[in-house]
């Protein structure tokens, strides 16, 4: 399911297409795992695609990106990209630990 939402259709022969499904679904059973709600699960996959944004079209940084999702998860809305976090969606551990995660 995860590959038809990705809309992964050369999973058994595309690189890429194997390592994005890695990516997401890792972070989709992390997220499983940490307890998350529903709402907060679809967060977090987003702040996987922002992550990955930042990396392949933005071509930011390590340092930099990690302090757009730091930004981003604590719900400041300066950020480089119009997607802000949402202040009441993690609790500060929970942002703690999903800044450690990526």
């Amino acid at each position: 399911k995860m590959a038809e939402f990705l809309n992964l259709t050369q999973l058994k022969t595309s690189l890429k297409e194997t390592i994005l499904f890695d990516y997401y679904t890792a972070g989709f059973w992390w997220a499983k795992e940490m307890n998350f709600s529903l709402i907060q699960i679809s967060g977090f996959m987003g702040l996987l695609n922002f992550a990955l944004e930042n990396l392949s079209s933005k071509r930011m940084t390590l340092g930099d990106n990690v302090k757009e999702l730091e930004r981003a998860v604590t719900g400041i809305r300066e950020t480089e990209s119009e997607e802000g976090g949402d202040l009441n969606l993690f609790s500060i551990d929970q942002g703690k630990a999903i800044i450690d995660f990526l």
